[in-house]
């Protein structure tokens, strides 16, 4: 495995501290996934660095499962791509992956400029979004301030800031 820096790990935790929480706030069923594996006939096999199965979908894959095959179960309802040295690829080649992987949410965190580029997909496309569709009421500006807030305060500062961004919303 190549090494991964401090700088996009720290974002790593971030974005899974901040959709497991807004998640949990809001009752709606996740289960997060770090590294996993997904296959589907025909398409390259992935591994985002997050993915999310939501709702109903939340308990559709048992817990003794290995790589996900997508042919018998769903591909995820959300990935996240952290990218510090890949944010081509992640905006480029990875997304049409997800795409035709069938994942209904795409996010790419910039981390260099602490940005995060946001795609709701369908049909084999996607489009820009700035409010994520598979977690209604979840604004990306929200994400992006916790990224920058990392930079300089502990992630539990940054986490007691997201509990009360997403308590008012």
């Amino acid at each position: 495995m190549p090494p991964v820096s401090f700088d996009r790990g720290q974002d790593h935790v971030v974005m899974i501290f901040a959709v497991t929480l807004f998640a949990t706030l809001k009752g709606i069923p996740a289960t997060g996934l770090d590294t996993t594996t997904f296959r589907k006939t025909g398409i390259q096999d992935c591994q985002p660095d997050v993915a999310y199965y939501l709702r109903e979908r939340a308990q559709t894959i048992p817990f003794s499962t290995g790589i996900v095959n997508c042919d018998r179960y769903p591909a995820p309802d959300l990935v996240i791509e952290i990218a510090k040295t890949s944010l081509l690829d992640d905006l480029g080649t990875k997304r049409s992956l997800y795409e035709e992987l069938g994942v209904t949410e795409y996010w790419v965190v910039d981390v260099q400029n602490a940005q995060i580029i946001a795609y709701a997909m369908a049909d084999q496309g996607s489009k820009r979004i700035q409010e994520s569709q598979v977690l209604p009421g979840l604004v990306i500006v929200i994400l992006e301030e916790a990224l920058r807030r990392s930079r300089e305060m502990s992630q539990s500062e940054v986490g007691a800031w997201l509990l009360s961004q997403f308590q008012q919303a």
